[in-house]
């Protein structure tokens, strides 16, 4: 509950379960009387609590409906505390000491994956690379026995281009918009947009940056399908447009719609749905269209270091572990790893009544995962073209997305294990909203991986010799 933008904790009821080890046997209470007692300074409310009257009380466990008369009582102090620093307490909580040391633990368990990854390809990887350099420049016939060394012979395939490439581009598209919203939400919790409990101003900017921005995902997907020679790049823009707003627009209607049932607050109100429609059809869509346009006009040629022949190559049988599903779990759990601490604090700040103003701190854990998800997808590419495996496209945003799958894994143990939610709206709000979210990441930061695969493949490939 808010009042004025504050935030108030209270006990609605409480369970006894005193004595009782069958749950059937708990006997469940309401309160109806609740005492406010709010502090003001002058016409300006600085701080407000709320407590429950443990004498009135209202036995709720025979499944009956009771009428219940509700009362509520309000004191008004005076305080010195200025207005400017009402916040001042709810901003220091996310900062006491515990919470500080647990939150660098967390960076620098980060940076601990981070450093043991770089060490990895830098060691490991680089040394094999420049091992395949100089046998290919020196040796060609050396380097044939080498199964290590085998992405130099698909260099007539590696660059083929995607099966469904209207739906890799579209995807490719998103998740470029998605990052630079990502981006622009960091630099506004940054310079102090969001202060606490004012959950508003992030939903606003959410819809606001991402109407904005939807020329970012036309341009970038429209530019990359024509640099695939596809010809129908409108219809490829509809589906850059609908790749994420269709499944979250699906999503809304029907959590908005158990919302009503339920004739609960959280359902949005028909003005509020207007307005958010009238953005996506007067500021969204036009700029997804101008962007398509610009990036159809951009003329911009699809940078291969190598001539892709006529016939592709045929892939060798590849052991379990270098399947699709297996790449995508190894890809993800790195990446999972660097964060999951400071998982906790993000779905208790959204899910429950914690408060988090550390925007620094998630700030570097986010640089963190993108640079942690680079690397693996490189690494994992890397490992592929050696099997001899060219269909790296998919392969390489579907390990870097992975991550997602990885989050909304961490969902179902955090509803089972630190959530005290119940109930099918409860429910549905939560796996609802937060497959869309983990779906925006598989998208973000699939384009991540895809784009940093895409400048290692053409580095290899540009520093040798291809017939």
């Amino acid at each position: 509950m808010y009042y004025d933008d504050l935030p108030i904790w209270g006990f609605l009821g409480k369970v006894d379960k005193e004595g009782k080890a069958d749950p059937s046997e708990y006997k469940y209470y309401l309160f109806k009387h609740l005492i406010f007692e709010i502090l003001h300074n002058k016409d300006r409310v600085i701080e407000i609590t709320v407590r429950s009257d443990p004498n009135a009380l209202v036995y709720l466990t025979e499944d009956e409906p009771v009428n219940v008369d509700f009362m509520y009582t309000v004191k008004w102090k005076e305080t010195d505390t200025p207005f400017e620093k009402r916040m001042d307490k709810y901003s220091q909580s996310s900062s006491l000491p515990h919470h500080l040391e647990i939150h660098w633990f967390s960076i620098i368990n980060s940076c601990v994956t981070v450093l043991l990854l770089t060490g990895f390809l830098a060691t490991i990887l680089m040394r094999v690379l420049k091992n395949d350099f100089i046998k290919y420049e020196h040796d060609e016939e050396s380097a044939d026995d080498q199964e290590e060394t085998g992405w130099k012979y698909i260099h007539g395939d590696v660059f083929r281009y995607p099966k469904h490439k209207s739906l890799f581009a579209a995807a490719l598209g998103s998740g470029t918009q998605l990052f630079t919203l990502a981006i622009f939400i960091f630099i506004l919790a940054l310079v102090g947009v969001f202060y606490p409990y004012n959950r508003g101003a992030l939903f606003t900017a959410l819809v606001v940056i991402y109407a904005l921005t939807s020329g970012i995902a036309g341009y970038t997907a429209a530019s990359f399908y024509c640099q695939l020679e596809g010809t129908s790049w409108v219809r490829n823009l509809l589906l850059t447009g609908s790749l994420f707003c269709g499944p979250l627009f699906l999503t809304f209607c029907f959590l908005n719609t158990v919302a009503i049932a339920y004739k609960a607050t959280a359902a949005l109100p028909f003005g509020t749905i207007v307005v958010i429609f009238l953005i996506w059809a007067l500021v969204t869509s036009p700029l997804l269209v101008l962007g398509g346009i610009a990036g159809k006009n951009s003329k911009a040629e699809f940078q291969a270091p190598c001539r892709i022949t006529k016939y592709p190559r045929e892939i060798p049988p590849l052991p379990w572990y270098r399947k699709t599903l297996p790449q995508m779990a190894m890809a993800g759990f790195l990446p999972f790893s660097a964060i999951y601490i400071e998982l906790y604090y993000i779905f208790a700040s959204i899910w429950g009544h914690r408060i988090y103003t550390i925007y620094s701190i998630l700030f570097i854990v986010f640089i963190i995962l993108l640079i942690v998800t680079a690397f693996i997808t490189v690494a994992l590419t890397y490992f592929q073209l050696a099997s001899e495996d060219h269909e790296w496209w998919w392969r390489s945003f579907l390990c870097g997305g992975s991550t997602g799958l990885f989050i909304y894994a961490y969902c179902l143990y955090y509803y089972n294990a630190r959530s005290d939610m119940s109930g099918f709206m409860q429910t549905s709000f939560f796996f609802g909203y937060m497959a869309c979210i983990c779906y925006g990441f598989f998208l973000m930061l699939g384009a991540i991986g895809f784009r940093a695969s895409l400048f290692f493949v053409r580095h290899i490939y540009r520093s040798i010799k291809c017939e």
